[in-house]
């Protein structure tokens, strides 16, 4: 039976005793809620911990409202509570999209968005998702707060902006107005890890593409986004023409990697692919030909 290094255990009552546990025990600690990523790569020792701090009990940090033009999602929200959240699908139905394919409801049931955000696994959906969204997140220590750009939060894989004695408390996303929104994903068993996986919105004005967004996920994209092929459909008609062009450039911004889920061309093909789709349902929800 494979078994973690030695590590110490403590369980944080506050996310003021949370900072204060990660500055005693130093950069090797490690908060954990759902704990599906860390613990299982603590037994395999790609991973450990000086000390573990468990933060299940921090429930204020559990929650999905409206914040003026945001929308505001606690980083101990769970999956499931994601799922069932009638105003995430009221806004942006990617949301839902995304967390139908996100591993199985157990895992949905304790699983965290800070934690999925924070593991920055490059095949995590959530990642794709907020980067497509243009969302902020929103980082504490006991100095204070501080934002930090979903596209510049991850800072390589398994790496974050995230310092040492700092923890992710929120993900905010802003509002739009005739916005339509839409995940595709190709996994080799339900629940798997992506394939390859794409997010997308689109907002409209008289017809025309007045903002959008692409995230990426598994397939190397840098932060998980694709600038040139959004900077491409932008003030555009979303013609099946103009969609299938962003499509391209998407999937010439991703850098796949040959592994035991396909070769990298396959990857690249699937980028283009799913860029396209997830972009036509964005379009078709925006403009109410998808109920």
């Amino acid at each position: 039976m494979q078994t973690p290094a030695p590590f110490e255990y403590e369980r944080a009552t506050s996310v003021e005793h949370a900072l204060a546990l990660l500055e005693r025990y130093g950069p090797e600690s490690r908060v954990v809620a759902g704990g599906h990523s860390l613990l299982p790569m603590m037994k395999l020792r790609i991973a450990s911990a000086d000390c573990l701090i468990d933060i299940n009990d921090l429930t204020d940090l559990s929650y999905i409202r409206v914040d003026g033009d945001h929308l505001a999602i606690g980083a101990m929200t769970r999956h499931a509570q994601v799922l069932a959240s009638a105003v995430l699908g009221e806004h942006y139905r990617i949301f839902h999209d995304a967390e139908r394919v996100i591993a199985d409801p157990v895992v949905r049931n304790r699983g965290t968005v800070g934690g999925s955000l924070c593991q920055a696994d490059p095949s995590e959906d959530l990642s794709a998702v907020c980067s497509a969204l243009g969302a902020t997140c929103v980082i504490r220590s006991s100095s204070g707060t501080r934002t930090v750009p979903a596209r510049e939060f991850h800072e390589g894989p398994y790496e974050t902006a995230v310092g040492p004695a700092e923890m992710l408390v929120e993900v905010r996303v802003p509002i739009r107005s005739g916005v339509g929104s839409a995940y595709q994903k190709v996994e080799r068993r339900a629940g798997d890890w992506a394939v390859a996986a794409v997010g997308a919105f689109v907002t409209l004005s008289d017809g025309v593409v007045s903002d959008v967004g692409i995230g990426l996920t598994a397939v190397g994209a840098p932060h998980f986004c694709a600038p040139e092929a959004e900077d491409s459909l932008r003030a555009k008609e979303p013609t099946e023409a103009n969609l299938a062009a962003a499509a391209a450039l998407a999937a010439a911004s991703a850098r796949p990697q040959t592994d035991q889920r396909g070769p990298d061309d396959y990857k690249r093909h699937l980028a283009g692919e799913l860029t396209l789709r997830a972009l036509r349902r964005s379009v078709a929800r925006a403009t109410g030909q998808e109920a």
